[in-house]
């Protein structure tokens, strides 16, 4: 089969198209998925280069969620058979032409969604809404801030704050991007290439600050907003897509009286598994409704990975980043 392999660390020149690539191996507790379509997250990014909390060894296939079709089964598996149409989140193994996925990491997909769509609502909407719901604690009528708001994540953060009632202010680096936020239901917009966060901010919340962060960007804009933070606010650390860590001074959380919140949502699946199921009963039940609809304007072909890498490391991405397999 047809497969995206890293056998050396690195950004996205080192990976390699692979035409002869072994079939995966199924075991009992497996689903054998034929893939339609991969999503690309920052994680991904991170583990070619070897700079994820966890790495696979190697050579391994990148990619941890895809959209495609159960074509056999594990002896014990008795939640899926051949012809279903299932997501996947593995971890690695996406960026190629078949997967051998475990029976608990293989949901059905989606109702109204795409291959293209359904590929993409893994680990951004589970990651964004286990944020807002049980991290931050979110209740309608405060303001969410979301900085990188027309990427991945920020993006499924700014439909879900709406539609858990918070006025969103979207902070993205391009007008292009925030169009995007508006269309998706952002009541306000901060061009922070253009515009001093820390004064809009001010601007935009009467001086009051705002009460949830979402930061998945970090480097530099990270202070700014703790600095904004609204009294009892709550500062989301969703992760690094702009390289540097943030060091922030930490007379600041006593000053705003604010909460740095770290949000790992891999750790939450383990820890609090029913929760996390819940969540994503939840999210289908959206998705059903229409309440939720997945941006999905890059996607590209299986042979053209490396751009796709470099669309989101050059964060050029509107929404997610697809790669399919046709």
């Amino acid at each position: 089969m047809r497969a995206v392999v890293c056998s050396e660390h690195g950004m996205a020149d080192k990976l390699t198209l692979e035409n002869d690539w072994a079939e995966p191996t199924v075991g009992e507790n497996d689903v054998l998925i034929d893939i339609k379509a991969g999503g690309l997250n920052f994680p991904d990014v991170l583990t070619i280069q070897g700079k994820y909390q966890t790495q696979p060894d190697m050579p391994f296939i990148p990619g941890g969620e895809c959209a495609g079709v159960v074509a056999a089964v594990g002896s014990a598996v008795t939640r899926f058979k051949p012809g279903d149409n299932v997501v996947s989140m593995g971890g690695v193994g996406a960026f190629a032409e078949r997967i051998a996925a475990h029976e608990m990491s293989v949901f059905p997909m989606p109702e109204g969604l795409s291959y293209e769509q359904a590929a993409g609502v893994a680990i951004t909407y589970f990651t964004s809404y286990y944020a807002l719901k049980q991290r931050a604690n979110l209740q309608s009528g405060e303001t969410l801030l979301v900085l990188g708001a027309a990427g991945g994540v920020g993006s499924t953060a700014v439909e879900l704050g709406k539609l858990m009632g918070a006025k969103v202010i979207a902070a993205a680096s391009s007008d292009e991007k925030l169009e995007l936020c508006r269309k998706l239901g952002a009541d306000e917009v901060i061009n922070y290439s253009k515009e001093d966060l820390r004064g809009r901010i001010k601007e935009l919340t009467g001086g009051k600050g705002v009460d949830v962060a979402y930061d998945p960007v970090g480097g530099d804009f990270s202070e700014a907003v703790v600095r904004s933070m609204a009294w009892n606010g709550r500062f989301l650390v969703i992760g690094f897509a702009s390289g540097p860590i943030p060091a922030i001074p930490l007379n600041l959380t006593l000053l705003k009286g604010c909460a740095l919140i770290g949000v790992f949502w891999g750790r939450f699946t383990m820890e609090e598994p029913a929760e996390n199921v819940a969540n994503i009963e939840e999210l289908w039940k959206f998705f059903a409704e229409g309440k939720l609809s997945p941006v999905v304007t890059d996607v590209f072909p299986l042979a053209q990975y490396e751009e796709a890498f470099n669309c989101m490391i050059e964060r050029r991405a509107r929404g997610k980043v697809i790669i399919t397999t046709d």
